[in-house]
């Protein structure tokens, strides 16, 4: 999980379609950089913010209940 938070604005982030080193390259929209995944965070490797970065979130992997329980009142929007 990365940021989208840069210079005060949040980035919109989609699949290109491109893949370097076999991984998959994200781009934003509102600039269209081309942001690529590294240890620390995404780095921008074309365009606007070339050689800056969102950095990465502390996240885990958990199922509903366990949310649920640790979370009760979160809600799941339809």
């Amino acid at each position: 999980m990365y940021s989208r938070r840069i210079d005060g604005k949040t980035l919109t982030l989609v699949p290109s379609g491109w893949t370097y080193r076999n991984t998959f390259v994200l781009v934003d929209r509102e600039t269209d950089t081309l942001w690529y995944p590294y240890r620390k965070g995404l780095m921008g490797i074309q365009g606007r913010y070339f050689r800056r970065w969102l950095p990465k979130r502390s996240s885990e992997d958990t199922t509903w209940e366990k949310w649920r329980g640790k979370n009760p009142g979160t809600e799941i929007l339809e």
